[in-house]
């Protein structure tokens, strides 16, 4: 299986720009409230586990596997 590379936090943030959306457009679009995304973003943030973590994988920072846990927010 292969693997995309992974973007640096400014490389994701750039293409949001780069398509001009707003965070919270961007947010909506991926299911996961903008707070929590902005801080994948701008904040040094390890993204170790649940909404963090989605954004993160979903946003090509972070390799790893998105499991959902039912009943957990996890954030």
């Amino acid at each position: 299986m292969d693997k995309k590379p992974l973007r640096t936090r400014e490389e994701a943030l750039q293409d949001v720009r780069r398509k001009g959306i707003s965070i919270a457009a961007l947010a909506r679009s991926i299911g996961i409230d903008r707070a929590t995304v902005y801080h994948v973003l701008h904040k040094d943030n390890p993204n170790s586990f649940g909404k963090a973590h989605k954004a993160a994988v979903l946003l090509g920072i972070k390799d790893g596997e998105i499991v959902e846990d039912e009943g957990h927010d996890n954030a």
